[in-house]
């Protein structure tokens, strides 16, 4: 188990759940994305000052900066 922000360009985890700190707007605005238990999140594109990140989410690319990808737990799938 890690963190989303571990995660590699072009690897792919499921969601575990959030971190106890995300909580308020940013943990409604996750949930609302569709980071949920069980769901699959691939690492889709890298920028090259590494922030925000690219994630393909549900068929949607979502950006998220570092701090908000730290609170998503995830398992890396192999």
């Amino acid at each position: 188990m890690g963190t989303l922000q571990d995660l590699r360009p072009g690897k792919t985890a499921r969601v575990i759940g959030l971190d106890k700190s995300c909580q308020g707007f940013e943990r409604f605005r996750l949930l609302d994305l569709g980071v949920v238990p069980g769901t699959e999140i691939t690492h889709a594109l890298d920028n090259p000052l590494h922030e925000p990140l690219a994630y393909f989410i549900r068929g949607a690319v979502i950006a998220l900066r570092k701090e908000q990808a730290a609170k998503i737990l995830i398992e890396v799938k192999e």
